[in-house]
């Protein structure tokens, strides 16, 4: 990254002046920093390309700016002791959120992506009390993380929320996610960044569990995938050369409203509130409480999804039964998906994939096998913790990277 094309011009083909080309020289040797940990100058001028004097020049002008620190010392080898130096991790303090329709959880983390804070607040959302509190109840769950870390407000350089849903880029209306009643506001964006003094992002939730996926999970070494969420709610997020489709009005993989064999239509438009759970399509197959009913019709008795299924996988008969409709139902929809965006892999994820496991992942491809011209690779997620807030996270450390590390 250090040496410059010839003429002295920027990748793009501009003109590079002195002090654009030590910007582009800081940013590179930070990233280098933020990939591989605590580095030498020697190490990062090989990385960089850079000489020592000018490596030395860039580490001291990024201490001076509290971008890096010194960190202990190379031992064990012949020579004097060299000087370590790593991403100063109090130059930036990120948010991240994921909301459901039993509350929201918050995360803090510093610019290296540690989480240094954690905070849940209920928020159910058939309480009617809690309708005009959105901006609110985020604060209250972001000042708890903010305080588990030992920090404020002020600390803060940007927030990501994920949210059922997508927020509309032409009207600023979250829409798909009509079960979130107090999050509809076409201002909500402006309210949240005037309550939490930082820049906002809006994201979809399944796209945020890619993006956990894609930097952190089963499709780390794929640039075309899918990833197909069955929980409360059903829906998809579609990776295309390494960038995630979102179509005109932010609705791009919001397959819980496909029609499909065996389930009522979804009538109403992605925001009728009369229809939380969109009324009909995919989701009515396979959505957690469609895996309950099916269980409960084979005689299997649970309170949950995820419940239902550790049963079924343990009950002979009745549960292969559960288990084999299920997968029909599954790849019935995937086929769909692969038909039309033909990824290289799909990832399956959300509370259903993951308590059916490898067995149902097995049942799903046998079936897709039979439907789908494309044989993408099946995989389930083995993202651990929440995907969604992981992914949050992820990128709310991204775009604070694209801020703070900007020396021009």
């Amino acid at each position: 990254m250090a040496a410059p094309p010839p003429g002295n011009t920027t990748p793009n083909g501009t003109p590079g002046t002195p002090r654009v080309l030590r910007a582009m020289n800081d940013r590179a040797a930070l990233d280098l920093l933020a990939a591989h940990g605590p580095l030498t100058r020697t190490r990062l001028g090989e990385l960089t390309g850079l000489s020592k004097p000018t490596a030395s020049q860039l580490l001291t002008r990024l201490e001076s700016a509290g971008l890096v620190r010194p960190t202990g010392n190379v031992t064990g080898r012949p020579g004097p002791n060299a000087q370590l130096y790593e991403i100063n991790p109090a130059a930036a303090h990120v948010a991240a959120l994921a909301v459901d329709q039993e509350g929201i959880s918050a995360a803090v983390a510093d610019i290296t992506g540690q989480v240094v804070g954690e905070h849940r607040v209920t928020a159910p959302t058939t309480d009617e009390s809690l309708t005009g509190r959105t901006a609110e109840l985020v604060a209250e769950a972001v000042d708890g993380a903010l305080a588990a870390a030992g920090l404020d407000r002020a600390d803060l350089h940007g927030t990501v929320i994920g949210t059922p849903g997508a927020l509309d880029p032409r009207t600023g209306t979250l829409r798909y996610a009509p079960h979130l009643p107090g999050w509809q506001s076409r201002a909500l964006r402006d309210e949240l960044a005037e309550v939490l003094h930082t820049p906002i992002v809006i994201e979809n939730d399944v796209n945020l569990a890619a993006v956990a996926e894609q930097h952190h999970g089963t499709a780390q070494d794929f640039d075309d995938f899918a990833l197909v969420w069955a929980d409360e709610g059903v829906g998809a997020a579609i990776v295309l050369g390494g960038t995630l489709l979102r179509g005109a009005t932010g609705g791009a993989g919001e397959i819980g409203y496909m029609p499909l064999p065996g389930a009522p239509l979804a009538r109403g438009g992605p925001d009728a509130a009369a229809a939380p759970d969109g009324g009909g399509g995919f989701q009515k197959l396979v959505g957690c409480p469609a895996v309950v009913e099916l269980a409960r019709e084979h005689g299997i008795e649970a309170p949950t999804a995820a419940k239902a299924l550790t049963a079924a996988l343990r009950t002979p008969g009745a549960g292969d039964a559960v288990l084999t409709e299920l997968a029909r139902r599954l790849a019935t929809g995937l086929a769909s998906v692969v038909a039309v965006v033909d990824p290289e892999l799909v990832v399956l994820s959300g509370e259903v994939a993951q308590a059916g496991g490898e067995r149902l992942r097995e049942l799903v491809e046998t079936e897709l096998t039979g439907l789908a011209l494309p044989r993408p690779e099946l995989r389930i997620s083995d993202i651990e913790g929440d995907p969604i807030l992981i992914g949050a996270l992820r990128q709310a450390v991204a775009d604070a990277r694209n801020t703070v590390f900007d020396t021009a």
